[in-house]
């Protein structure tokens, strides 16, 4: 098992680096100057260069990239240049906030996909797996940006239930495990849920139907083991792929709520990717694709450890 953890491990390394070089090349070569948010639009020559060197603009892409990376290693991810204010403390406190809404949205995607897959994979080719399956097409299917805008006009705007925006009553303050701040996370996280609920269900359902179909199954119920029994079996062969795809999925929405956070106006990562991309502000746009990117090579990482724990023959293949 050590040397499993090891060999995971040592091929995430090499992933790292690639991960960093192209999010500082990425970047780079994206247009629009760096440092317009800070310049008036009459500044000088001499203070634009000023300020090229105060933010390192002035040294060759080789440069800024290996001095970028050594502070990075160090938990330096320089200076917003926008805000005046440390990188890495913006980017910590928008993932805490972007993590409390995508576990969120996972738990509920993850129940009810494994709802919808288990009952969808036993009742297969009935109208109950065709019902199923058609509300997992339509969940992978449907703009999450959209149907956000439509329960905000449902919910908030008509029926005036829920909150429409922030993640509690004082707008961006920290979340709190209450029902105020509940209300704010409940519209978001069902927007979230919908696209990884049907891919769950749609692995799931064809996952269970495989399981179903096997050898040892049918040799189970020869036995007399009772339905309860089997599907006990059903769970242990399908929960390592079932781990897999929520992993994915919940690192997935880590990097891809930029659009639900702007929506429902959710302090978390995408909210902030937003703003740095419209305010042009290198430092920050690469230290929060940075981070959500080693975030889902650990996730990936984590998830391949689980899953040798549950499947021991992962290791031996």
């Amino acid at each position: 098992m050590l040397s499993y953890i090891g060999r995971r491990i040592v091929y995430a390394l090499p992933i790292m680096l690639g991960v960093s070089l192209a999010c500082f090349a990425l970047v780079h070569i994206a247009p629009g100057d760096p440092l317009v948010s800070v310049l008036p639009a009459d500044a000088s020559e001499a203070l634009r260069q000023q300020m090229m060197v105060l933010y390192g603009f002035d040294r060759s892409y080789l440069e800024q990239f290996a001095l970028w990376l050594f502070r990075a290693a160090q938990g330096d991810l320089g200076t917003s240049i926008a805000s005046g204010r440390s990188v890495s403390s913006e980017v910590m406190r928008a993932v805490g906030n972007t993590l409390i809404l995508a576990i969120t949205a996972t738990f509920i995607g993850f129940l009810f996909g494994l709802l919808f897959g288990f009952v969808a994979g036993y009742f297969r080719d009935t109208w109950i797996d065709k019902s199923a399956s058609v509300l997992s097409v339509i969940g992978v299917s449907v703009p999450h940006y959209w149907l956000g805008m439509v329960l905000v006009i449902i919910f908030s705007a008509q029926l005036n239930w829920l909150p429409a925006t922030g993640m509690g009553p004082t707008g961006s303050a920290g979340w709190q495990m209450d029902w105020v701040h509940f209300q704010h996370i409940l519209l978001p996280a069902l927007t979230m849920s919908v696209i990884p609920m049907g891919i769950i269900a749609r692995t799931i359902r064809a996952l269970v139907a495989e399981i179903l179909n096997q050898d040892f199954v049918q040799a189970l119920r020869a036995k007399g083991l009772g339905e309860l029994g089997v599907f006990t079996h059903v769970v242990k062969n399908a929960a390592p792929t079932a781990l897999a795809v929520m992993g994915l999925q919940l690192g997935y929405l880590l990097g891809g709520s930029i659009l639900i956070e702007t929506v429902f106006s959710w302090p978390g990562t995408g909210f902030l990717l937003n703003s740095a991309i419209f305010q042009r502000d290198l430092p920050l746009l690469q230290g929060t694709i940075l981070v959500l990117a080693l975030f889902f090579v650990a996730l990936n990482l984590v998830v391949d450890v689980v899953q040798s724990f549950l499947d021991p023959r992962i290791q031996r293949a």
